[in-house]
């Protein structure tokens, strides 16, 4: 039984209750706003991955996987993808989602952009289904609206260094 111990060995540093509160009212404002984006455009499941970044940008700021290249490169790349998806199987079958979602995060990693919440998006956009235009423009508002306020918020004591600094 004792190497069944190592899956559910945690890895996390712990942290400050005053960060874990930080991060939590973060992300209520921060999704505050993606909701209104959700609601706007009729489509209330794009929060779904835009909440999965929230995560990231505001508990795991230091990640490379929250940084502003990543998370607006892997929502780019996943949209034009689940846009194309779209349009060439209008049918909306689930298996093109699936596919679409191995293309995406084979794309994230050649391009370095890896954010694991895009990968929802084609899954989202193919359930929808939603138009090319409103996909990408309302994740990407949400995605802008995230960072920014991730970006001001770290900025708030107890400081974060959020983006991560060039080496």
């Amino acid at each position: 039984m004792r190497p069944l111990f190592r899956f559910f060995a945690r890895h996390e540093p712990k942290g400050s209750q005053v960060m874990h509160l930080k991060s939590g009212i973060g992300a209520i404002i921060g999704l505050t706003m993606v909701g209104a984006i959700a609601a706007l455009t009729g489509y209330p499941m794009l929060i779904a991955p835009l909440g999965a970044t929230a995560v990231l940008l505001f508990a795991q700021p230091g990640s490379p996987l929250a940084q502003p290249a990543n998370v607006f490169g892997g929502y780019a790349l996943a949209v034009v993808l689940a846009a194309l998806a779209i349009v060439l199987w209008p049918e909306h079958h689930w298996w093109v989602a699936t596919i679409c979602v191995g293309v995406v995060i084979a794309a994230m990693l050649v391009f370095r952009v890896t954010h694991p919440p895009a990968g929802a998006v084609p899954l989202v956009a193919v359930a929808g289904p939603i138009a090319p235009g409103t996909l990408a423009g309302a994740v990407m508002a949400g995605a802008t609206c995230l960072v920014a306020i991730a970006v001001l918020h770290h900025r708030l004591p107890p400081r974060i260094s959020y983006p991560k600094p060039l080496d």
